[in-house]
């Protein structure tokens, strides 16, 4: 009854079947190597429960696929269409969250074939490296220190092409004008641009010298986001 329960209906007499205690070692096996890759995207980063919750999953959903397809070509070939029409997310990932998802369905990939030991050592390997690879900044907080967006309303009199290029070419290494927008009326222009600080310790001298310009009117300074085109 038990070999009748756990074979396909389409299984002919030459079609292996695989044995239920190996099917549950290997999806327990994947399931925990989910849950440590798991722990580690979450250490210093920001996440939702989600998304975390489908990491864990993922090596076992995988895990369970490629066992299933046991050799077939043409079933793998449908797994592998299948594969391509999933949205993993709903908006789009960051290029840390795609690694990670592609983290786990190798991991998965590997403990479907069967190999255990591999899958284990390379979990292990990878979350290692990946909690390195957290630490270092790689000039991340110089970046956001030095690479900033400024907002700067000027009144509708004031040529805004190159008002400030004296100001920029002292205390900015590049400056670009990329976005320009009337407002209160039409009576001032907003003018939107991208600049690299040579030192981010002047960036008030900076702001007093455009404020002067600009007769005092609205300034805002933020951080450049890079998020849209992280990849």
């Amino acid at each position: 009854m038990a070999d009748t329960l756990f074979r396909g209906l389409f299984d002919s007499d030459l079609t292996s079947v695989i044995r239920v205690t190996d099917f549950l070692l290997c999806l327990g096996f994947a399931l925990v190597l989910g849950l440590i890759m798991t722990f580690a995207y979450m250490f210093r980063s920001r996440y939702t429960k989600s998304f975390v919750v489908t990491l864990a999953l993922l090596p076992a959903v995988v895990c369970v696929v490629i066992m299933l397809v046991n050799g077939n070509v043409g079933t793998g070939v449908a797994v592998a269409g299948a594969f391509s029409l999933v949205r993993f997310r709903s908006v789009p990932g960051t290029a840390k969250e795609i690694c990670t998802l592609f983290f786990a369905m190798g991991t998965g990939l590997i403990v479907g074939m069967g190999y255990l030991g591999f899958a284990a050592m390379f979990t292990i390997i990878m979350s290692v490296v990946y909690l390195l690879y957290t630490r270092l900044d790689f000039g991340s907080r110089r970046n956001a220190a030095i690479y900033k967006t400024l907002t700067i309303t000027i009144p509708e009199d004031l040529d805004y092409t190159g008002v400030f290029d004296d100001i920029f070419s002292q205390y900015t290494s590049s400056h670009d004008l990329v976005y320009v927008k009337t407002t209160n009326m039409g009576s001032m222009f907003r003018l939107t641009y991208q600049v690299t600080l040579r030192d981010p310790a002047k960036e008030k001298e900076m702001l007093d010298k455009l404020r002067c310009r600009n007769g005092n009117l609205e300034i805002a300074v933020s951080r450049q986001e890079s998020t849209v085109s992280e990849l």
